[in-house]
């Protein structure tokens, strides 16, 4: 007995592995061994599987949403190349390894590529040899067209545009002459839109990169046919400049600050909340007076000028003894000049005539010596200075025209008897006293008409927006159904491999006499808790196992000698037949 057990266990330790790996085996029942193998294959395709999912993941996409003629020249290169790629579900993007997209970005712009769609400048690069005029004008065009394009679509808000060019031909007469236009289609992102600033912008610069193009002749339209440069002249014309209203939201911001500033110790931070309107006056006028005013008080009058005018003159008749003598004309008197009265001086008193003398026009003679008739006349003139005030006023832009505000404090905080906190309106005094001080930070003008509102009323308390919630967020989402596949995934794995395989792998392993049990004639397999638990005891010897049948049969020969007896004797009888 003792040789028969040494030369099993030799037996099952000797030979090559794919013989034991036979033996092992045959410890299996088909059924078994079908288990095994379909157990083994879902592994290797699980695994395979995980792996393409992982390779699939790694992918970023290189360019999205291009034109037909760039997505074949993109992925021609990209085949030259030996760069895997493959399509996003709707087939808008391309997409390459991650670790290579930036690499291949640059290698594609070295080729020029993507080309937008539009033709630029690269166009007169390939200008044939006898091309006509009409041509190369042409391709000039089609050239800067292509050149703004690109240049537009360097916005943020747009995704591709396309710019016409009227450009008549040059006339020498200037009757004739016409001025260019251009037309600029734009295609915007989803959800986005030009403010009219962008839109002016756009304008100035196609009208500054053709000669003789005004900023007003460029035609602006949407993807939906809106027309947007009429959009940015109708706000011009109303007045609402984009910069007059920044303006102005700054002049009601820097208000709102001062009051909140000037609130928030009395009130606390965050207990009052402060509106300001402001009405601003951006007109431009200029105003030229000329005021003249009568120069007609004697103290401040001034003459600037006077003349006065005396004549006299006579008739002469034939008087006395006919003669010589008496045909002599008289003797002319000699008239002393006469100045006007200066201001301040004292006039002096006009010369009595003697008598039996005249005295007209200066002139003092005997009255027997004038002749009649005797005609006198005297005129005077006095010009004086003109009080002229001329006075030139220009208006400031962007004077504060009326000021509206509204403040409303919240009430103040109480704990009750109850220990619960109540609210209590401010008294009156107080709400007085910070209606004055809002008056004084927001600057307020009676003559102006300005008004100030000031009221108090508790504040509701205002709920925490926490965001979307985890389930609809997309990247709580994506993570959630990457984390699920995974799983799923690993957990079959670890089923197939920690309840199917290893169980029969096991019992491969063991040895017929701990894996087996003779029942009438039949072997069945030991359960899964019995395997564990032969796993985890000591396997004997072969020295051993022989100690331990030879004690058996001891016990058996003490306790039913007879049975041993007809043992040895069959024994016996059969060594010697």
């Amino acid at each position: 007995m003792a040789t028969a057990g040494t030369e099993t266990s030799e037996t099952l330790g000797t030979g090559t592995p794919l013989d034991r790996v036979r033996e092992a085996l045959t410890r299996l029942s088909n059924k078994q061994k079908v288990v095994l193998m379909v157990a083994i294959a879902a592994v290797i395709t699980l695994l395979v599987a995980a792996g393409i999912l992982l390779r699939q993941s790694e992918f970023r996409i290189l360019f999205s949403n291009i034109t037909e003629r760039d997505g074949g020249a993109i992925i021609a290169a990209l085949e030259q190349m030996n760069v895997p790629f493959r399509f996003n579900d709707s087939g808008s993007a391309i997409l390459v390894p991650s670790s290579r997209v930036h690499d291949i970005r640059l290698r594609l712009a070295s080729q020029g590529l993507p080309r937008g769609g539009a033709v630029g400048f690269e166009l007169m690069e390939s200008q044939k040899f006898g091309i006509s005029q009409f041509a190369e004008q042409l391709n000039y065009q089609r050239g800067l067209e292509g050149e703004l394009s690109r240049t537009i679509q360097s916005i943020a808000a747009v995704q591709a545009a396309r710019v016409h060019l009227a450009m008549p031909k040059p006339s020498v007469f200037m009757r004739e002459e016409q001025r260019p236009s251009a037309s600029v289609l734009l295609n915007l992102y989803p959800g986005r839109s030009l403010d009219p600033a962008q839109i002016a912008g756009v304008q100035n610069l196609v009208a500054a990169s053709v000669p003789q193009l005004a900023a007003s002749s460029v035609t602006l339209l949407d993807q939906n046919g809106t027309l947007l440069s009429q959009m940015k002249s109708k706000l011009l014309e109303a007045g609402l400049d984009p910069a007059q209203v920044k303006f102005i939201h700054e002049v009601e911001a820097s208000i709102i600050k001062r009051v909140e500033d000037i609130l928030a110790p009395i009130v606390g931070p965050g207990n009052a909340r402060v509106q300001i309107a402001a009405d601003i006056d951006f007109s431009q006028s200029e105003q030229t007076a000329e005021t003249h005013r009568p120069n007609t008080t004697p103290p401040d009058i001034t003459i600037r000028s006077q003349q006065v005018n005396e004549t006299a003159s006579t008739s002469p008749t034939a008087q006395g003894v006919p003669g010589a003598l008496s045909n002599q004309p008289p003797v002319p008197a000699t008239a002393p000049l006469t100045q006007p009265a200066v201001p301040g001086v004292a006039a002096t008193a006009p010369v009595q005539p003697l008598p039996g003398q005249i005295n007209a026009a200066g002139v003092q003679a005997p009255i027997a010596s004038v002749g009649q008739p005797l005609n006198t006349s005297k005129s005077s003139t006095i010009n004086y200075e003109i009080d002229k005030t001329i006075r030139h006023v220009r208006q400031s832009v962007g004077t504060i025209k009326r000021l509206s505000g509204a403040v409303v404090v919240n009430q103040r905080k109480e704990i009750g008897k109850d220990g619960k906190p109540t609210s209590k309106p401010l008294p009156d005094a107080e709400l007085k006293q910070i209606s004055d001080l809002v008056k004084e930070a927001m600057g307020f003008s009676k003559d102006r008409g300005d008004t100030i509102s000031v009221a108090n009323a508790p504040f509701t308390a205002l709920e925490k927006d926490e965001g979307l919630p985890p389930w609809r967020d997309p990247e709580m989402v994506n993570l959630a159904r990457d984390l699920l596949k995974y799983g799923a995934i690993a957990a079959i794995i670890a089923y197939l491999l920690l309840g199917v395989v290893r169980p029969l792998l096991r019992t491969m392993l063991e040895s017929p006499a701990e894996g087996e049990r003779t029942v009438g004639g039949k072997i069945d397999l030991l359960s899964e808790e019995e395997g564990e638990q032969a796993a985890t005891t000591h396997v004997p010897t072969p020295a051993e196992l022989l100690e331990k049948k030879l004690a058996a049969a001891r016990a058996l020969a003490q306790q039913d000698p007879q049975i041993v007896a007809n043992i040895i004797k069959e024994w016996i009888g059969a060594n010697a037949n």
